[in-house]
């Protein structure tokens, strides 16, 4: 499903405009975002929740060309689904 599926959908059982839910949609991902580049994680009670996951230093190898790299330390986004959501989709 893709955003604009879902500003319809919402559009369509709500009765709102699809601006103004398109408006809100993109909002709430720029929230989210915003949120876990300050480092702070946002849980959706009933949902799940967007948090941060810290990635250690690694060892890879590039088979191509027979080399060693080291993959730095990082942080990456991720989401956990509350067990009510996972319940639903199962």
């Amino acid at each position: 499903m893709t955003k604009a599926e879902i500003v319809n959908e919402i559009a369509k059982e709500t009765g709102i405009q699809k601006e103004t839910v398109s408006t809100v949609v993109e909002a709430f991902m720029e929230s989210v975002k915003n949120s876990l580049a300050k480092g702070n994680p946002v849980y959706l009670r009933g949902f799940g929740s967007f948090i941060i996951k810290h990635r250690a230093e690694k060892a890879a190898r590039n088979i191509t060309k027979n080399t060693t790299m080291t993959i730095p330390a990082h942080n990456i986004p991720a989401f956990k689904p509350a067990k009510v959501f996972v319940s639903t989709v199962k």
